[in-house]
């Protein structure tokens, strides 16, 4: 098992990103967003070829590794009744990088939820079985997130997407079901249990996303906290991992000082930087803890 997180939490630009990693003792980032040169920060796979270099550089100077790829595939802002080309370009610009980088996994998507009951189901099945052959034809992972997305609909929605998608391994975020209707109940649907999502595909986990919090209701809003202070049951859940002996990537996303899909919550520089450090040295703690109680090293 090993650590790694979305650094771009703690700052834009590769050399924050790297110095953040540095000093949690960390050898592993999973990119998404980063910002190299003159450029402006973007998805790893939409940085320009100059600007991909430069990153490849540091890390390598840095003995830091992508482990995974944040990629934007197939995510909620790509729309099933809209054409697949922005996502197959997206794959075809992510390939040759990640052999650069040695990197073998990467995160994509089931595509945005539809407000109405028809999700057209077959044309996400068949979307992302092309997409799962394009990857492993290069010896390649893809990892489903249970995010915005047809499979974070519920667990039975993640379950009927890998029924139908053979072979599709999956990211588990811990924090997202708490925040997301679950679509298999009648209206108005409650929110999901981080626990029960986990309980139900834990058989296809590959890797795993930590975030916690809670849902205020009165104001219809998602409030972050560190891990295991919110009811995204992180303990329990990592708990059961190690219990498992699960040797797979364990990656922070904290939301604490910024969300990367809400522009309007913004932070200092400063306060982005410490909470992501902060975030990560109690997650160690945490895991520690849960192998002296479990016994295992």
């Amino acid at each position: 098992m090993y650590m790694t997180g979305f650094a771009d939490e703690a700052g834009p630009s590769i050399d924050i990103q790297i110095k953040a990693t540095k000093e949690l003792g960390w050898k592993n980032i999973e990119m998404r967003s980063v910002q190299a040169g003159e450029g402006k920060p973007a998805n790893l796979h939409d940085i320009s070829d100059r600007d991909f270099d430069v990153v490849a550089r540091k890390l390598e100077l840095a003995g830091v590794q992508i482990n995974c790829f944040g990629s934007a595939i197939a995510n909620w802002g790509k729309k099933i009744d809209e054409p697949f080309d922005s996502s197959l370009a997206e794959v075809r610009r992510a390939i040759p990088r990640m052999k650069r980088l040695g990197t073998k996994l990467i995160r994509i998507m089931s595509f945005a939820v539809r407000e109405q009951d028809d999700q057209m189901e077959e044309e996400r099945f068949r979307r992302l079985r092309e997409l799962l052959k394009m990857f492993n034809d290069e010896g390649l992972t893809p990892v489903h997130e249970n995010c915005m997305n047809y499979g974070g609909m519920s667990w039975r929605h993640t379950l009927k997407l890998i029924e139908n998608v053979p072979g599709l391994k999956l990211v588990f975020d811990t924090g997202n079901p708490i925040f997301t209707d679950d679509r298999s109940k009648p209206k108005p649907h409650p929110k999901q249990s981080a626990w029960e999502f986990y309980d139900h595909v834990k058989e296809h986990i590959a890797y795993i996303h930590i975030k916690d919090g809670r849902f205020d209701d009165r104001e219809q809003k998602s409030i972050f906290s560190f891990p295991g202070e919110g009811v995204g049951e992180v303990r329990r859940i990592m708990k059961d991992l190690i219990a498992r002996g699960y040797e797979g990537g364990i990656s922070i996303e904290p939301h604490l000082a910024v969300v990367f899909h809400d522009e309007t919550k913004k932070s200092s520089a400063e306060i982005m930087y410490s909470n992501y450090v902060e975030y990560g040295r109690r997650m160690m703690k945490m895991i520690e803890e849960i192998k002296k109680e479990t016994g295992k090293k």
